[in-house]
């Protein structure tokens, strides 16, 4: 497995949920410093999502997540603006790990870093979590009552 100086990755991470924890893992697994994005209040409400948690919530659960299950590693959490930020600002970010979803951005941030004279970042991709049900695990079906962070599915008491 090859190793990084640095890697990126990123997401909303309004629950962390089994998804965003295999995306940390992997990150740790081939970086030795992870820059970790996290989506500002802003962009997300232009993509459409109604996070349950404001961007320092999340951040700050985040933070207490990495320190707990990867204590002694090295890492920063940078609020996105847009889809890219710090793996495309930053020259010695060598690699991303992305999700299936985000891995068609890849080409564009790579456009855009060469356009700035850095190097192309490698992409390191995971597979996608399914629930119980199949289905892939999000925190918007977390939101929703239909899973729980784990991608079991929420049984609900019929109401007679």
């Amino acid at each position: 497995m090859k190793k990084y100086g640095k890697v990126a990755t990123g997401g909303t991470f309004d629950h962390i949920h089994i998804g965003h924890r295999r995306l940390l893992e992997r990150s740790f697994e081939v970086g030795e410093i992870v820059v970790i994005g996290v989506t500002s209040d802003e962009f997300v409400r232009e993509q459409g999502k109604r996070p349950d948690h404001t961007y320092e919530e999340r951040a700050s659960q985040l933070a207490d997540y990495l320190d707990k299950n990867f204590p002694g590693r090295k890492y920063v959490i940078a609020r996105l603006y847009d889809f890219f930020g710090p793996g495309i600002a930053s020259p010695d970010v060598q690699a991303i790990v992305v999700s299936p979803e985000t891995a068609a951005r890849v080409p564009l941030a790579n456009r855009l870093r060469a356009e700035k004279g850095y190097p192309s970042l490698e992409m390191v991709t995971i597979e996608k979590v399914l629930a119980e049900d199949g289905q892939p695990v999000s925190s918007t079906r977390i939101r929703s009552g239909e899973i729980d962070t784990e991608g079991k599915l929420v049984r609900r008491k019929k109401v007679e």
